[in-house]
């Protein structure tokens, strides 16, 4: 079995914690490992290889984390964003190209929780035999309240370890969902599935021939890359659209573990431990009387007073507050940030890069100013911009800096200026963190003004 790890998401509903570029597959929410890294292990006990596919601007952070899983994961990149059936289909076609075979493949979102792995590979056992019989399988969870932030599975007669699948239904209002619930051949569409390639391809044809005939221009035996102007082409469609709903060969086993989708601050605040007032409380939070509530902190003190059924998460730029029941709205707000360019919904202050994290302090018209924090052993890229000019002041530890190919070395309080268009890296190959002031002079400031030379990462 092969394994498909979707790794592209935004995570809005989970605001103002998740950015565009900082997604909730990235956060560490409930344990030491981010919710990519839990579903990467989980995967690795039960399959042969696994792909993770991501959008472009997540590549370098999604390499970042698998580093610390797998020596040399492997990481597809889209160069724009497609949805779920472009990104399965072209994986499936990867892996039946790369290794000349036709295997059970199961393609998983990078974002969900599950903590007794042991019943989701008996799940997952179950789910293969129907696999091997030429269904595609979906895992389904029985629901146990009227959620109205899922798709639905409507199932009907028994085959084998799982039902046959009447119909996909989108996700419904509070009224339908307790019927659905009511009903008892109702489940949540988990989004997990599990196929032969060849069946997936069969059902692609058939139900989808435009991205079947688009997918026909991708050779992944010459390269891994995915090109833009073949990728550009395709519908931006999930695979419940563009298959699930139109197959007449999909199953589902039902999924006999845990499982969370941690898709709104209510999913969290369910599966937080909570004190004897049932709040859960996260970083520096001073609380009074409050009940049934969820506070995050994660830069400042947070003192509430009274609080109930109300969620309040703190980052350094942003505060949500919102009632537990209203948590599915918070994906409007930040789709109104998005419609007027307000970089809130785009990034944190502090960026995550790796060989390190920055940490915006200042910015204006005309300038921005920046903590660098380069790890032990790291080094940013051989680059130059064409707008702007730096200035860089060493705070602790000692930097190494290259400009235009002469090397010069700062320790504390000591300075460099990097004119514009020069060609200069900034590296710490010793034993103790580095960490700089950049001052960035020039218009526009903003990430896309790096012309790449060189990079151990692979960005260039």
């Amino acid at each position: 079995m092969y394994g498909i790890i979707l790794a592209g998401g935004s995570g809005s509903r989970l605001w103002p914690l998740s950015r565009e570029l900082y997604p909730k597959q990235l956060l560490n929410l409930n344990s030491d490992k981010s919710l990519l890294q839990s579903t990467y292990e989980r995967l690795k006990k039960c399959t042969e290889k696994i792909i993770s596919i991501t959008n472009t601007k997540h590549t370098s952070s999604v390499r970042m984390q698998l580093t610390n899983c797998d020596e040399n994961p492997i990481i597809l990149s889209e160069p724009v964003a497609k949805n779920t059936a472009p990104a399965i289909i072209l994986t499936t076609k990867y892996i039946m190209q790369k290794t000349n075979s036709d295997p059970i493949i199961i393609a998983v979102p990078s974002d969900h929780l599950i903590e007794d792995n042991e019943k989701f590979y008996s799940t997952v056992k179950k789910g293969e035999l129907l696999a091997q019989q030429g269904y595609i399988v979906t895992l389904g969870i029985k629901p146990n309240y009227p959620e109205t932030g899922y798709g639905y599975i409507n199932t009907g007669e028994k085959i084998g370890s799982g039902y046959k699948v009447k119909h996909f239904v989108e996700k419904p209002d509070c009224e339908t969902a307790k019927k659905y619930l009511d009903d008892g051949n109702y489940f949540w569409n988990s989004g997990i599935f599990m196929f032969k390639a060849s069946t997936l391809f069969e059902e692609v044809y058939k139900c989808a021939p435009e991205i079947a005939k688009l997918s026909e221009h991708f050779d992944f035996t010459k390269s891994d890359e995915i090109p833009f102007i073949e990728f550009d082409k395709m519908p931006s469609i999930s695979i419940d659209y563009a298959i699930m709903e139109k197959s007449d060969k999909i199953a589902l086993t039902e999924f006999e573990g845990d499982w969370n989708d941690l898709g709104s601050w209510q999913a969290i605040y369910d599966v937080s431990k909570k004190d004897k007032d049932g709040n859960v409380f996260v970083g520096h939070v001073l609380d009074k009387n409050s009940k049934n509530s969820f506070v995050y902190a994660s830069s400042k003190l947070v003192a509430t007073i009274g609080l109930e059924d109300t969620v309040i998460v703190e980052t350094e730029d942003a505060i949500l507050a919102c009632k537990k029941d209203q948590t599915q709205n918070v994906k409007h707000i930040y789709e109104t940030l998005k419609k007027q360019n307000d970089t809130a919904h785009l990034v944190h202050k502090t960026v995550y890069r790796p060989w390190g994290f920055y940490t915006v302090i200042a910015q204006g018209e005309g300038f921005l100013t920046k903590i660098i924090h380069v790890n032990q052993g790291q080094k940013l890229s051989v680059q130059s911009h064409n707008y702007r000019s730096e200035h860089w002041v060493v705070l602790s530890g000692t930097a190494k800096v290259v400009l235009e190919g002469k090397d010069i070395v700062l320790s504390p309080g000591h300075s460099v200026d990097i004119p514009l268009k020069a060609i200069h890296s900034l590296q710490n190959p010793y034993n103790e963190d580095l960490e700089i002031i950049e001052v960035q002079k020039g218009d526009p400031l903003i990430e896309e003004d790096i012309i790449r030379y060189e990079d151990m990462y692979g960005r260039v």
